[in-house]
């Protein structure tokens, strides 16, 4: 098997960078995997992609924990629900087709894009104090997010970061780095499902992880430098090119 490093370790890097400012990285990899390795299952090359984006969303996390607080009342409640929903919303693949629920997932990410677009200030200050019901209102979060990203997928990162500016009124720096808490766990849970399923091409995931992880502390730093307004920009870039892919996969 021939594997050509030019297309996938830049692919990777660029990911990696992407993925640290406001997530999307998916985007990016998992159509270099399926053009190199057109013969290879599905589940193996989703399980490959996974093992790389790890590396990268870790240290982007790292790197954001050291320089921003992570409000973990809400953030650690909302992971462990995400993970309960993403093995939800796997077993709801065998109730419900995927491409249903594609439509709907357009009309979402336009609300997304135009409310973020309409409203020039969201996002670029922290807007209001935590409060006791904040950990319910992230277990819910985390739970719909889950079975979201365990049932169909796209859009995941940009829906988490949306929903941390909206309901729990972060910045988008703070948000970033709270969605890559959730990003980690879930990631985690995805490799055991995938390497469950079949095998993963263990050498690519590694190999490409350290090109992600070198782009994802290009990206971390990026954001940081730039702050909230950067990241708005950046938000609004990958939420419009999330909506082109599934309206060209509508038709």
């Amino acid at each position: 098997m021939t594997i050509d490093w030019f297309i996938l370790a830049p692919a990777a890097f660029f990911a990696g960078m992407v993925d640290a400012v406001v997530g999307g990285g998916g985007l990016i990899q998992i159509p270099v995997l399926l053009s190199s390795f057109p013969q290879t299952a599905i589940p193996t090359l989703f399980g490959t992609n996974k093992v790389s984006s790890i590396a990268g969303t870790s240290a982007s996390l790292w790197r954001y924990a050291r320089a921003v607080s992570i409000p973990w009342r809400i953030v650690l409640p909302a992971t462990a629900t995400a993970l309960l929903g993403a093995w939800i919303g796997a077993a709801l693949v065998a109730w419900i087709s995927r491409e249903a629920m594609r439509p709907l997932v357009v009309i979402m990410m336009l609300t997304v894009a135009i409310y973020t677009f309409m409203r020039k200030d969201l996002g670029q200050t922290e807007e209001r104090e935590a409060s006791p019901r904040d950990a319910w209102l992230g277990a819910l979060f985390g739970l719909v997010i889950g079975i979201y990203d365990g049932f169909f997928g796209p859009g995941t990162g940009s829906f988490l970061i949306f929903g941390f500016v909206r309901l729990f009124g972060m910045n988008f720096v703070r948000a970033s780095a709270s969605a890559k808490v959730i990003n980690v766990a879930t990631n985690i849970s995805a490799i055991g499902f995938f390497a469950s399923h079949g095998p993963i091409l263990w050498a690519v995931g590694l190999t490409m992880a350290v090109c992600n992880l070198a782009g994802a502390q290009v990206g971390t730093q990026l954001a940081l430098k730039h702050g909230a307004g950067f990241i708005r920009k950046a938000f609004l870039g990958v939420v419009c090119i999330l909506i082109a892919k599934q309206l060209i996969d509508l038709l």
